[in-house]
């Protein structure tokens, strides 16, 4: 792989210099390997390195800083890795097929909720454009429910995988979509908070939507992390190490973490009311390769979260935002 470029940062929402150090680079380092203890101790032995993919080995190595704006309280990696750099991770990934697979069916259940509130905000099905459709799971559920969903992602792998079950995928980013095109729904699912430019991104969706078109995003929630990673010392660990750890929020393997305060206002500077806050669990990752004890304890956690945990309180947020009217 090519060795990583870094570049210092101000605040991607705000712009603003001012932020509070959340952890260093040994910090990080060393929740990363809490990380792979927890997960060590759920999978079975002989586990092939393939199937630790999202679980253990992301696409970005462990944050070098991490920290948090003080004005719009938004959490992000400074330094953060460079455009280019960004660009070969993920280009050059290559999920085995088994993987793609596995990955496909886990997002499915999940797509169908998604496309249900998507369905009841819009107010009826519609054309859709999903970025970073990655296996094509959701294009998958959009399909079955009446839409009419194409995608675009930076992988030529999972491009190809998406093809095979049948949906129309460009290779590329929002940038290379036909901006003639005029769609009821853009959605960017798991993706948004790795974007190198999610301003940009925000902006280009606004001019691919008719009026009152609807851009909806899923995010970790920054504030959500922070908050139980303040519990992993002390006597609640026990329990913080499970919601995290079953959440991949476990040393943060993204680029940045959305708050309610910080992506509301993103979302506002760029043309866009919120409409609809759906708070989630991590979609269920469980497998063969999981343990008995490991499975139950990953169902009876997120079980409990998505009972107790709503809106910004909960891990993953999905948020619905309406197209002001007026122009392209």
């Amino acid at each position: 792989m090519p060795q990583t470029a870094y570049e210092l940062t101000r605040c991607p929402v705000c712009d603003a210099l001012e932020s509070s150090e959340i952890g260093d680079g040994d910090a990080m380092r060393a929740e990363a390997a809490l990380l792979r203890a927890f997960h060590e101790r759920r999978l079975r032995r002989g586990v092939p390195p393939s199937q630790l993919a999202d679980r253990v080995e992301f696409s970005q190595e462990p944050p070098l800083r991490l920290c948090q704006c003080r004005r719009c309280l938004h959490v992000y990696r400074n330094p953060w890795e460079r455009r280019e750099t960004l660009e070969a991770a993920y280009e050059t990934e290559g999920p085995a097929e088994s993987v793609l697979q596995k990955l496909f069916r886990l997002h499915l259940p999940l797509a169908r909720g998604q496309v249900r509130r998507l369905t009841e905000v819009v107010g009826r099905r519609g054309t859709g454009l999903e970025i970073g459709s990655y296996v094509g799971g959701f294009l998958s559920a959009a399909q079955e429910a009446g839409w009419t969903f194409e995608g675009v992602d930076v992988s030529p792998e999972a491009v190809a995988f998406a093809s095979r079950v049948g949906h129309r995928v460009t290779l590329g980013e929002i940038g290379d979509v036909d901006a003639a095109q005029a769609f009821d729904a853009v959605v960017i699912w798991n993706t948004f908070e790795q974007l190198y430019d999610a301003r940009a991104a925000i902006v280009a969706a606004r001019g691919l939507l008719r009026d009152a078109g609807v851009l909806a995003v899923r995010v970790p929630n920054g504030g959500f992390y922070l908050t139980w990673r303040g519990r992993l010392e002390g006597a609640g660990r026990a329990a913080a190490l499970k919601v995290l750890g079953h959440n991949n929020l476990l040393s943060f393997p993204y680029r940045q973490g959305f708050t309610e305060r910080s992506l509301t206002r993103l979302l506002g500077e760029c043309g866009f009311e919120v409409v609809r806050t759906f708070g989630d669990t991590l979609v269920p990752v469980a497998d063969r390769w999981t343990t008995t004890y490991g499975a139950i304890e990953e169902r009876v956690v997120k079980r409990l979260q998505r009972l107790t945990q709503r809106g910004w309180n909960a891990p993953w947020v999905e948020v619905y935002a309406r197209r002001a009217t007026g122009g392209r």
